[in-house]
């Protein structure tokens, strides 16, 4: 870009690579958060140095073959396995990694972030958790709103960071809504993700991604009837082999209930009353999360002034889970810093460098 500046100079900017980048993807989408981190950084010029999760490491080093196959220059795309306290470590302290991309937790955003600071002040940009609000209008179509509510939260088996995990129901609906997602979620069906013929997402889900995530839910499980939330079904396990929890719904949920707070990560539904709007915005933004939010209503100026007041990165509308390659998606708090994907992806991977060239004395023949 060129810009005025006051005297006779010619002011102009240019976007740089920042050089070698680490990034650390996790395991609950491995193909597409490593697509959506390696896409910008190569477009932009960068070598990656790129780690992928010790749960799913097999498809990040496919697409590293893949890339060797279609003649991507030797030291260009580097592609690790490992844990995270090693291999991740290592990544975040190394002097000659100029910055770092991380997908996970909020957690181990922050270690990121200290061990960043303590080595040479690499860049740093975070997509972390989320505990996101889905509210629901007296006047919203009920049966969108379920089904929204339905795939925003029991997509992937409930292991998504954006999941609609705080279902907020205006009173006059409450409770028929209760009623039509306790029957979605029965019709469910426990699925093997490796046979084929699942077309409707709405209608499957598969297991938890392994034991310590399948006990991790379970606690939250145990969590939710011990302090009173009301289960509506089921809160099991799914059959006799791996790690499927049957699709779970808490209706009466109070706001400082443990699964009203903290991120489950799993397929367990949570829904709390409220009465005003204005209400529903103040409880939806008192969390420590703001990756996502939605919206239910068909009144169109609610929904937008809703959608200006919630305090998340991404606002749905009368929907929920829709990802586009062009649209940014990243989360404020303590959901992260940055953004990735469309054109704001891009700017995570360059610097700006400012020339100013004076003009006074040149002479032009």
């Amino acid at each position: 870009e060129t810009m005025p500046i006051e005297g006779k100079y010619l002011c102009y900017t240019r976007r740089e690579a920042m050089g070698v980048v680490g990034q650390i993807t996790p395991w609950n989408f491995p193909i597409l958060m490593q697509a959506w981190k390696l896409a910008p950084a190569l477009a932009v010029g960068c070598c990656i140095v790129h780690k992928t999760s010790e749960k799913t490491p097999l498809t990040g080093l496919m697409i590293a073959h893949l890339a060797r196959k279609a003649g991507f220059p030797a030291g260009v795309l580097n592609v690790l396995s490992g844990d995270g306290p090693v291999t991740g470590e290592a990544i975040t302290r190394h002097p000659k990694i100029d910055k770092v991309a991380f997908t996970g937790s909020t957690g181990v955003g922050r270690r990121i972030m200290k061990a960043a600071a303590e080595s040479n002040l690499k860049r740093v940009t975070l997509e972390l958790g989320g505990k996101s609000p889905l509210i629901v209008c007296n006047d919203a179509d009920l049966d969108q709103a379920v089904a929204a509510g339905q795939l925003g939260l029991f997509l992937n088996s409930g292991q998504c960071c954006i999941a609609s995990s705080r279902i907020f129901v205006q009173d006059d609906v409450y409770d028929e809504y209760v009623r039509k997602a306790v029957k979605f979620a029965k019709n469910r069906k426990l699925v093997d993700p490796l046979e084929d013929g699942h077309k409707d997402i709405l209608a499957i889900q598969g297991p938890q991604v392994d034991k310590q995530q399948y006990d991790r839910v379970m606690t939250y499980i145990k969590a939710g009837k011990r302090e009173g939330a009301r289960l509506c079904c089921g809160g099991a396990r799914g059959g006799s082999e791996g790690y499927y929890i049957m699709p779970t719904v808490f209706a009466d949920v109070e706001d400082d209930m443990k699964i009203a707070k903290e991120e489950i990560f799993g397929p367990v539904m949570v829904i709390l009353r409220f009465s005003t709007l204005e209400e529903a915005i103040k409880r939806a933004n008192n969390s420590e999360y703001g990756l996502g939010a939605g919206i239910m209503t068909r009144d169109p100026a609610k929904a937008l002034a809703t959608a200006h007041k919630l305090k998340a990165g991404t606002v749905y509308v009368n929907c929920y889970n829709v990802f586009d390659a062009s649209a940014p998606f990243g989360g404020v708090k303590q959901s992260g810093q940055g953004r990735e994907l469309g054109p704001y992806g891009l700017d995570n991977y360059s610097e700006v460098k400012t020339v100013i060239v004076e003009l006074g004395s040149a002479k032009f023949d």
